[in-house]
């Protein structure tokens, strides 16, 4: 009805609207038209930024009245539908169709300024009313229910017939005008309205609220959210833990009228374009000098090459002295392996974890907010102070609904998790846990909402042992953490305060001289420091650059490795089951990623089992592990390294079918 008399008089922003949909979408109406479900409702996207130049005044009036123009601009896209259906009518193809939706991409254009692109914590009564766009994570998602989205009133004095739209500010209820609205050359002013029977469009409904990112926050700031409403097809197309960038209209809702209740505004976003950034959410910009730079500094060190890793973890948590252990467990966590996807479907995953037992003092929790420094996205929480939804997920009541609220694992989702005390976790995070860490999903069943969400994130964790660590018993009983647990951490180093003379003196003359030095100048030699924002570029391009494949010599001391550990494993059963042996080819494909290759090769592969040996208080290849609090950088790794090679082949020859004998003969 209403479209029919659109297309006799169209007016002449409508004419324009569909000039330029004709003019730069005919693409994408085509496909609509060609479809054959005439009741769907199907998005028609546009650049701004091509509006902006295509005809400028019209732009500004999308901008500054979205509200009005935004269903103008709907009904020019059935208009122009309808031409490019007349033209096709001659071939029989194409079905006419009732919505079509204009989704406005902001990308690229002027709106992307600090007015018209504020955090939510800055969005003010100066932005109702216009194209506003918003970035946030999601952090609630509602049901999909339907709602009346318009219905038609005819004049019983002039039978004018015109379209009601339910008003948000008033919770979706209908008001009708105080006079017709008839646009005739004689005012009706007629006052009493009937009805059309039949005429009711029913829409597609949810609502979802995204919070601002707490990377982008001062310390002591609140991050603030924002409830957004998705109509027709935007729905269910992003869940919890997602990133997105929303463009809509800024209102507000009434609180709902409750006796001597102050009557409240709810600023709401209503979302007309929602773009997911999940797949942009760890991008770096990565110019091609500093890749030339990478190149040249393992050009350099071509020769020793673990002297050139040694240079990279000193950039790593530089304010504690030493600790290299450590260092090189929160850069090969970080980096991560390849996942592997079997015939069957089965994910392996890729991603490394990471639990830090020591005594207070001991520099876990420096270690966990450099480490959330160095990651894209990354999300700090604690044991004990997490929110209510803990760390995985709850269901919480929100205006009479039941709706899924993210925790820390489900927000980290790509990125890192870093937990302190760890051992401090509830009940409920404890149980769920497992599968997050695994199987790198959260299966929800709560108050009838029963879904999977996605928690593709590296877990580091920190705690404290439970009274003084005993190394004659289990981990499991120092730290209060089940064995299965502990089972799905590829490293897990202990760092135990021993008194130590020489030690202590050499970390404090460190100290004290870090408090007199001025480090504030940036080092740009490579091979001295690397500074943490160069850092950061590294790790990210050697994960999305290289995905490192397995050698024979790799294969066979990875395999003779793990046979060996469960033929003497005692009380470390729970770390030698084959998650172990993932973890090795975890840990062996993250170095080699670290080293700048695309190859595991055998330094890769001892490598990766030092790893391992030093999470254990136990070793069937190392005599005397030493304590991970007190290692320190070598001054020639590269020789170091070869007399750790020989002793661990050796121990490794003892195993039937071994055939790296050839390679002692090589040493």
């Amino acid at each position: 009805m209403e479209s029919m008399e659109m297309e006799e008089n169209p007016s002449p922003h409508e004419k324009s609207m569909a000039a330029f949909l004709i003019r730069f979408c005919s693409d994408q109406l085509r496909i609509i038209t060609l479809s054959p479900d005439s009741d769907l409702h199907y998005p028609l996207y546009i650049e701004f930024a091509e509006l902006v130049d295509y005809d400028p005044p019209l732009a500004h009036l999308v901008f500054s009245q979205p509200s009005q123009y935004l269903k103008d601009f709907d009904d020019a896209a059935i208009w122009a539908h309808r031409v490019l259906l007349g033209n096709l009518r001659e071939n029989k193809d194409g079905v006419e169709k009732n919505f079509i939706h204009i989704r406005i991409n902001i990308s690229g254009s002027p709106l992307e300024c600090p007015e018209t692109f504020p955090s939510i914590g800055h969005v003010r009564v100066k932005h109702r009313g216009i194209l506003l766009t918003l970035k946030g994570t999601v952090i609630r998602s509602g049901a999909v229910k339907m709602y009346e989205g318009k219905r038609w009133y005819k004049c019983r004095r002039c039978n004018h017939s015109f379209p009601v739209y339910p008003e948000l500010e008033a919770r979706n209820s209908i008001v009708l005008p105080s006079i017709c609205p008839s646009q005739g050359s004689k005012s009706c002013e007629g006052t009493n309205f009937q009805f059309v029977e039949n005429s009711i469009t029913c829409q597609d409904y949810q609502e979802i609220k995204i919070q601002e990112s707490t990377q982008l926050l001062g310390v002591g700031a609140i991050p603030r959210s924002i409830p957004v409403i998705l109509q027709d097809d935007l729905v269910d197309i992003v869940k919890a833990g997602d990133d997105i960038i929303v463009t809509g209209i800024l209102t507000a809702k009434w609180s709902p009228d409750l006796k001597d209740v102050r009557c409240d505004l709810e600023p709401v976003l209503v979302a007309n374009h929602v773009r997911r950034t999940n797949e942009l959410k760890s991008a770096v910009n990565i110019p091609d000098d500093v890749i030339m730079k990478f190149r040249n500094f393992w050009n350099c060190f071509k020769d020793t090459p673990l002297k050139g890793r040694n240079a990279i973890m000193r950039g790593v948590c530089p304010q504690v002295f030493g600790l290299f252990t450590v260092k090189l467990a929160v850069a090969l966590t970080l980096i991560g392996g390849v996942q592997h996807v079997d015939a069957s479907g089965t994910k392996i995953r890729g991603e490394s974890h990471l639990l830090l037992v020591g005594d207070a003092g001991t520099g876990k929790s420096q270690f966990l907010k450099f480490a959330a420094k160095l990651s894209n996205r990354s999300v700090i929480t604690t044991g004990l102070g997490s929110t209510s939804a803990g760390l995985t997920v709850t269901a919480v009541k929100d205006g009479g609904e039941w709706m899924l609220e993210a925790g820390a694992l489900v927000l980290a989702d790509g990125g890192l998790c870093c937990i302190d005390e760890f051992d401090g976790m509830r009940e409920h995070d404890r149980a769920t846990i497992h599968e997050a860490m695994e199987q790198q999903t959260i299966s929800v069943a709560k108050a009838g909402l029963v879904t999977t969400l996605s928690t593709k994130t590296i877990v580091f964790g920190a705690t404290n042992p439970k009274g003084q660590y005993d190394p004659e018993q289990p981990l499991s009983v120092n730290t209060t953490l089940s064995g299965p647990l502990l089972s799905r951490f590829d490293i897990v180093l202990v760092l135990l305060d021993t008194k130590n003379p020489e030690w202590d003196a050499v970390v404090s003359s460190h100290i004290l001289s870090e408090g007199v030095s001025d480090n504030g100048g940036r080092d740009e030699d490579l091979a001295n420091m690397w500074p943490l924002e160069m850092l950061r570029r590294y790790i990210h391009f050697v994960k999305s650059y290289f995905r490192p494949v397995l050698t024979k010599e790799a294969e066979i001391i990875i395999s003779s490795y793990y046979q060996l550990q469960r033929r003497s494993s005692t009380h470390n059963a729970a770390r030698t089951t084959v998650r172990m042996l993932e973890s090795l080819i975890r840990l062996a494909q993250a170095h080699a990623r670290l080293m700048f290759r695309n190859e595991v090769t055998r330094l890769d592969a001892i490598t990766a089992i030092l790893c391992v040996e030093s999470s254990m208080t136990t070793s069937a290849i190392v005599d005397s592990v030493g304590n991970a609090l007190h290692s320190n950088f070598n001054e020639n790794p590269d020789h170091e390294y070869c007399r750790q090679e020989t002793l661990i082949l050796k121990k490794l020859s003892t195993v039937e079918d071994f055939s790296a004998l050839n390679l002692l003969e090589v040493l």
